[in-house]
């Protein structure tokens, strides 16, 4: 049986699911972008391991990442949230994420979706890299720092060009996996 070759980065079974089933794939519905812009701000300063183990729990408390459901949430919702192991107990993490739900309903109204806005950084088409390791990859890039500089301007909060980045990766906005991935050419 021939063993398939991956990016050298997931290490476990759920990071090879994650890896193998929806990373780099290009993600154009509004709740999923929402749903990946939160989890990689979640992710700062902690591992993706960490936010993959708390994922479900994220989608279950914060309604599917319904925008408009979370942008409604209240204070007592938050101190609610902020009480519950089973997210990242972040006072600011996750009053971010009720501020960036109010954020991207702006951005719809203005552009028609949150997906039409958050392409626009890369011309509405995946870029294609070619890395052979992922020590190739940078960790911020032009298009990041203009998508984080743009968000911040919009009221957005945990959307540094590195966290911008990773969401890029991850919603296939970019293809950064390894050129000897069979990923690679599926995505």
């Amino acid at each position: 049986m021939k063993v398939k070759k991956r990016c050298s980065w997931p290490t476990h079974d759920l990071m090879l699911k994650y890896h193998d089933e929806e990373w780099g794939v290009p993600e154009h519905d509004d709740n999923k972008l929402f749903e990946m812009i939160t989890l990689e701000g979640a992710q700062a300063g902690l591992s993706w391991d960490t936010v993959l183990k708390k994922r479900a729990r994220y989608v279950e408390v914060f309604k599917k990442f319904d925008i408009k459901k979370v942008a409604r949430m209240t204070a007592r919702d938050e101190a609610r949230l902020l009480k519950d192991a089973g997210i990242i107990r972040n006072r600011l993490k996750v009053s971010s994420t009720i501020t960036n739900a109010k954020a991207i309903i702006e951005i719809q109204m203005e552009f028609g979706s949150f997906d039409t806005y958050i392409w626009q950084f890369v011309d509405s088409e995946p870029k294609k890299n070619k890395f052979k390791s992922i020590k190739q990859m940078p960790a911020t890039t032009p298009e990041s720092d203009a998508m984080s500089k743009d968000m911040k301007k919009r009221g957005f909060r945990f959307v540094g060009s590195t966290i911008c980045y990773a969401f890029m990766q991850a919603t296939g906005m970019v293809n950064d996996h390894e050129v000897t991935c069979f990923r690679y050419k599926g995505v």
